[in-house]
């Protein structure tokens, strides 16, 4: 399996556990700084390496009336002074070809969200940016799918190539995460993160942004993917979830984080060195 190289932070093979994690959304600069900077102390003191996740723009809300983001101008200006002044490398999603040239500026790895991931014309402009491309592999396929999208963004010649489980439908507003996924996409040639707190997402249930939640489970199914053998987990953390303008239902209370991680990574450790 290829190593992916990202400045300092090598991903996958027997390299440490990586963390993705953030917001969902860019809600403010202040709460987006805060929550990175208290990221960055848990992981630096965990010697876990970091990359801060948050969206400029959630293209794909169930109501034009949910909050989406501050937008690509101001959202990458924050994401931006997240990464000068905390030193940490960024990453947001892309959601049309015509960010791509303005996101690849500011964005230390582009991410391709799983309801597009077979948009051959997005995928395709994402890789040619030479940056880390991460993949979310959409809830309607299958792991080994994932091999003809890796395929398409080969043809750039661009092979810094992440891909991240982010579950499978289960019936209506459900999601299960099938740990043989790892090891399968794994097969294809390059790191696999799994996406906890999106999985234990049940869209549907009526409540203020129509969109509901099993937290209880983000540290069972984290663990589990530490035993599976996946390069990194991907978290979405807020101060206070239950405040939060989006996804408020299935992120991780911040003040969770570190004890969640300490464990994830005693178990990949385990698993790494065996």
């Amino acid at each position: 399996m290829k190593t992916v190289l990202m400045d300092k932070i090598k991903i996958g093979n027997k390299n440490p556990l990586v963390l993705i994690a953030g917001p969902c959304v860019i809600e403010s600069e202040e709460i987006t700084l805060k929550t990175a900077e208290k990221i960055k102390y848990i992981t630096t003191k965990l010697d876990i390496p970091f990359i801060f996740k948050s969206s400029y723009d959630k293209g794909n809300r169930s109501s034009v009336e949910y909050y989406r983001g501050p937008g690509i101008d101001k959202g990458l200006k924050i994401l931006s002074k997240v990464k000068k002044e905390l030193s940490v490398a960024v990453i947001s999603d892309v959601h049309c070809r015509n960010e791509v040239a303005q996101a690849k500026e500011v964005l230390d790895i582009i991410q391709v969200p799983a309801y597009l991931c077979q948009q051959t014309d997005l995928v395709l402009e994402v890789a040619k940016t030479g940056k880390v491309i991460n993949i979310k592999k959409g809830q309607f396929l299958a792991p080994w799918d994932m091999k003809k999208i890796v395929g398409k963004i080969l043809t750039t010649g661009n092979d810094k190539i992440i891909l991240t489980e982010r579950g499978t439908v289960f019936g209506y507003n459900n999601l299960v995460c099938d740990m043989r996924s790892i090891p399968i996409m794994k097969e294809v040639g390059y790191p696999v993160f799994v996406d906890v707190t999106h999985i234990v997402r049940m869209p549907g249930p009526a409540s203020k942004d129509s969109s509901g939640g099993q937290p209880q489970f983000i540290s069972t199914i984290s663990r589990a993917a530490a035993a599976a053998g996946c390069d990194g987990l991907f978290l979405e953390v807020h101060p206070k979830p239950e405040e939060a303008l989006c996804d408020a239902a299935s992120m991780l209370k911040l003040d969770n984080l570190e004890e969640l991680l300490k464990v994830a990574k005693e178990i990949s450790e385990i698993v790494r060195n065996n």
